[in-house]
């Protein structure tokens, strides 16, 4: 049997990983310079950083069994802090009582729970919508203070317009009830949203991907680098082969990919044009990180910020010197991470690269969180359709697309872009896993179904520093 995997992040490397433990014509092909896709790691001034901050964390323990054979114990576990910034003020995440309340003042704090005693009273009727979903469980106050700046700048939408499976697979079942709970008697460390450690490997996340890659050529399969994908060639409704941008095609057995969703049913040959015209209303957004080098340490203890103030353009700041020592080692500077989310036709996507680190430059000053120290360099890293928009009715038009793929035989589709899904790691992981089942062992697990439920493991378990844990 002979497969091919198109794209080299978390799901398509996972998958040719899983596939060369059991056949040799294993062929992954990225059309980028490295595998990791999103979470690859990358060296700046003799350090190490991720594209953004990425936290591993999963209570399946397929997932947890993968990731531990591929790391061994060269990972630590990180204590989580991740703050709010907003009006120049930090807020725990989850809520702390006596934070909150310093923070944000008697009044506001007691107008925050009118309105949240409003809303359990006279509850918020559409909870379609993300605002909707949001104002239910929180109030509309504290909606606006903590959710509705940030994921309008993460969307580039309002939120009456984005859809609630957002909150629903990123807040979950968190509630401005739980919060209080979770302030006034700790956490249970049953809510995933809440998880307060997680594990982190020493050379960063990317290690994870270019040790499956290795995996997979010293059993016989190929990585290609810098090899785009033209298109998945089919026939007779069944997938057969590959054309690369340079016109060669190459005949498989199966192919698992990964590639943005719409932008491979745009070029499938035998797609309706009704399935063509629904791929093409589901949009992605860009991400632009700008990485300044600080020359101090000791900056601020979070993992990451998110950036509520709507007087500056970033919406995410991560310091990488608080996730392990091995990743900066000697060095005696510190890589900040500021983020910031476009579309292809927005103005911000083709600002250049002086530009952008003059803006993050303005923007990580007037935070006063580096105080005078200098910043000594910046570099810009610019990411193509990685988050894909789950505007108001993106499921009626996903929907089509999703039947008329899973038609397709031998064709089998995951990850965040090949599936449409803001996955995290572990879901991404576990599409690459379960395809490979599919594959191999003739099982019918439905890929579309992984990260829409999120409490349907097999088996529960965590990674702490001794290895697994079941639950």
């Amino acid at each position: 049997m002979k497969i091919a995997v198109i794209g080299a992040g978390p799901a398509g490397m996972t998958a040719g990983y899983e596939l060369a433990k059991q056949i040799k014509d294993v062929d992954v092909y990225e059309a980028g310079p490295s595998v990791g896709g999103m979470a690859k790691t990358i060296e700046l001034w003799n350090q190490k950083v991720d594209i953004g901050p990425h936290r591993f964390f999963s209570n399946d323990t397929r997932v947890n069994e993968l990731w531990l054979e591929v790391v061994g114990n060269d990972y630590e576990m990180v204590d989580r802090l991740t703050r709010i910034y907003y009006n120049k003020k930090f807020f725990h995440y989850p809520i702390k009582a006596f934070n909150a309340l310093s923070n944000m003042g008697v009044f506001k704090a007691a107008s925050c729970m009118v309105y949240y005693g409003v809303e359990k009273i006279s509850p918020t009727k559409d909870i379609s919508t993300f605002e909707g979903w949001v104002t239910n469980r929180f109030g509309k106050k504290l909606y606006q203070i903590f959710f509705k700046t940030y994921t309008e700048k993460l969307w580039g939408i309002p939120c009456n317009v984005l859809d609630a499976d957002f909150a629903a697979q990123r807040i979950k079942k968190f509630s401005l009830g739980e919060a209080i709970k979770t302030a006034l008697f700790g956490n249970s460390g049953k809510h995933k949203t809440l998880v307060d450690q997680f594990a982190y490997p020493h050379g960063g996340t990317g290690v994870v991907y270019e040790r499956m890659a290795q995996f997979v050529k010293d059993k016989g399969g190929n990585v290609f680098l810098n090899t785009p994908v033209k298109k998945v060639i089919t026939k007779n409704g069944k997938a057969c082969a590959l054309e690369l941008e340079d016109g060669t095609v190459k005949e498989y057995d199966h192919i698992i990919s990964s590639m943005p969703l719409s932008l491979m049913v745009s070029r499938l040959p035998e797609v309706p044009q009704n399935i063509k015209k629904a791929a093409q209303e589901l949009k992605f957004r860009n991400t632009v990180i700008v990485y300044l080098n600080v020359q101090a340490k000791n900056l601020f203890p979070d993992n990451w910020l998110y950036v509520h103030s709507a007087d500056l353009q970033m919406g995410r700041l991560t310091n990488f010197r608080n996730w392990v020592p091995q990743l900066y080692g000697k060095e005696e500077s510190t890589i900040c991470a500021l983020e910031y989310w476009c579309y292809d036709e927005d103005e911000f996507w083709n600002k250049s690269d002086k530009e952008l680190i003059e803006l993050g430059k303005i923007e990580l000053r007037k935070t006063g969180l580096i105080g005078k120290a200098e910043i000594s360099d910046g570099f810009v890293y610019k990411i193509h359709r990685c988050y894909p928009v789950y505007s108001t009715g993106y499921k009626e038009r996903l929907k089509p697309v999703e039947d008329y793929l899973s038609s397709v035989q031998n064709l089998h589709v995951i990850g965040r872009y090949g599936a449409f899904k803001y996955n995290n790691q572990d879901h991404s992981i576990l599409m690459g896993r379960l395809a490979v089942e599919n594959i191999l062992k003739g099982t019918h697990h439905n890929l579309w179904e992984i990260n829409t439920d999120y409490d349907s493991y097999q088996e529960s378990s965590i990674i702490t520093k001794t290895g697994l844990k079941k639950n």
